[in-house]
């Protein structure tokens, strides 16, 4: 595993608002002196922001009325499941990606994670557990498809048991390997899949998968029917395909009155 090189520097103080020193510079909670401080904003709204709690919960109770209609509408004995991914739509992984921006290195290289997956402790997305355990009790199938690593398959279960998620076993956690859209035929292939989560677009079809942005949203108008229905989208202000995009702003001149 390739991680952040360190190493010492003279300081003034032996205790001060500085929390990592990399490659010879000191670096502030907020990553500050390095490209990497970019993504402090949108770690606060994710991590800190009462509006993404507010935002995911209630994503979960239109989710939880979306899955009690289809267990309705399909009756008794219907064989019903559901796929969702793990990172930021289950589990916040907030605090990896913290660590990494303070530190100056960008977690979006991915090379820290498996650390994480081994001796990590991720939180719960509020309203995730009350959601998944409605499915539960009502004989739906959970399948938690995620692309953390196979390697650490053992790591990912423990985790998953010890925040009391329900169905976390081998055959219902299918991790990195084939792309997810094999992985979602292995679901249909046992039962009537009725819902997909994921704070990803690849989470939900592979035409996601080599689409630019501007294909992708092409691709959001196509399946707009699902949104909100049987595809379910949390948010993600962290990483994800848009984390490079150019800006555009509104070229008229300041005015102060």
């Amino acid at each position: 595993m390739r991680i952040a090189r360190y190493c010492n520097i003279a300081v003034a103080t032996a205790f001060t608002s500085l929390a990592f020193m990399t490659s010879g510079h000191a670096v502030a909670q907020d990553g500050a002196g390095c490209e990497q401080a970019e993504y402090a904003m949108g770690l606060r709204y994710q991590q800190q922001s009462a509006e993404v709690i507010a935002m995911q919960r209630q994503t979960f109770e239109l989710a939880t009325f979306r899955l009690e209609q289809q267990i309705q509408s399909h009756g008794e004995n219907a064989n019903l499941a559901i796929m969702t991914d793990l990172d930021e739509t289950i589990i916040d992984n907030g605090a990896l990606l913290v660590r990494d921006m303070q530190a100056c290195h960008d977690f979006t290289s991915w090379d820290t994670w498996k650390h994480w997956e081994r001796e990590g402790h991720p939180r719960l997305i509020p309203g995730a557990k009350a959601f998944l355990d409605f499915a539960d009790q009502h004989d739906v199938a959970i399948y938690y498809v995620s692309d953390r690593y196979q390697e650490n398959k053992s790591d990912t279960l423990a985790t998953l048991k010890a925040l009391a998620l329900p169905q976390v076993a081998d055959d219902h956690v299918l991790l990195l390997g084939p792309p997810k859209a094999e992985r979602r035929k292995i679901v249909e292939s046992k039962h009537t899949l009725v819902m997909q989560l994921g704070d990803s677009l690849h989470d939900f079809s592979g035409e996601f998968g080599d689409a630019d942005l501007k294909q992708q949203r092409a691709l959001v108008r196509k399946h707009a029917k699902h949104f909100g229905q049987d595809w379910i989208v949390l948010p993600n202000a962290m990483y994800g395909d848009w984390s490079e995009a150019k800006l555009t702003g509104w070229n008229a001149p300041f005015e102060y009155k």
